[in-house]
């Protein structure tokens, strides 16, 4: 190993450590799986109080989930990153993150009802519960998708890199919370069918939904630990992530008024 090298590794583990300590575990259940969840309360919260609920991607709490928390904390939202599979569940390997994530996405309602028990805890934790949104990676961004579907009361959900599809048999029904989807332009997992889809249920839900693609990106395009070869067909881009965060921010200036 090179110093270069060693010194990358250094900083990482130190920037992750210094994440992890700003944020409080909290336990909390549904039925009897046991459920861990991150919390990071601000120093000083914004006049209203807004919380942010965030999904991570197929692994589990991440550090990419991790480092949003801690992020807006510092902005002034309350921030909780949600346990979906549950403590004793994380997936080990991508192979198992597959079939965890799939279960939910093919069992919805379990999956919403994860959501719904981690938003019970973001308002536990001191956000108003009249000034929440849901932001999602990945398989996270799906989830906030079911949360829009499911029509949480949450101002808005915004989805990054996110699966948009649903069960064709499913019946579309009118969508409360406003949408913001933030797209690799290459990203080679969501079909251009899956989109169309997704587009066609947006308009015959009656949403308030936004879409915005980003040149060069492919999936996972805001994990800094993804590598950069688009290649693989996941990979970090540090424009699109920076522009896609900015991209939330102001919607979250519309929302929370």
């Amino acid at each position: 190993m090179n110093w270069k090298t060693s010194t990358a590794s250094v900083v990482l583990i130190l920037t992750t450590i210094a994440t992890q300590a700003q944020l409080k575990t909290v336990d909390y259940s549904d039925g009897n799986q046991k459920l861990q969840g991150l919390s990071a309360t601000p120093k000083k919260a914004k006049a209203n109080k807004a919380g942010v609920l965030i999904l991570p991607a197929w692994m589990g709490i991440d550090n990419n989930a991790k480092e949003s928390a801690v992020t807006l904390e510092q902005q002034g939202y309350y921030a909780f990153v949600a346990d979906i599979y549950g403590v004793g569940n994380k997936p080990e390997n991508a192979k198992q993150a597959g079939e965890r994530a799939g279960f939910y996405k093919n069992n919805y309602s379990e999956y919403q009802k994860r959501i719904r028990l981690a938003l019970e805890q973001l308002v536990k934790q001191g956000a108003n519960p009249n000034e929440i949104a849901v932001i999602g990676y990945c398989f996270g961004g799906t989830g906030v998708l079911e949360a829009a579907r499911a029509n949480f009361p949450v101002k808005g959900v915004v989805s990054f890199h996110g699966g948009l599809g649903k069960d064709a048999s499913r019946k579309t029904e009118p969508i409360t919370p406003k949408v913001l989807v933030l797209h690799g332009a290459d990203d080679p997992y969501v079909s251009e069918n899956e989109i169309k889809a997704f587009q066609k249920e947006m308009r015959d839900a009656k949403a308030d939904w936004q879409m915005v693609y980003y040149a060069n990106s492919v999936h996972g395009f805001t994990h800094k630990d993804a590598g950069t070869d688009n290649s693989k067909g996941v990979a970090y881009n540090e424009k699109a992530a920076q522009r896609s965060w900015k991209a939330m921010l102001d919607f979250f200036d519309e929302i929370f008024k």
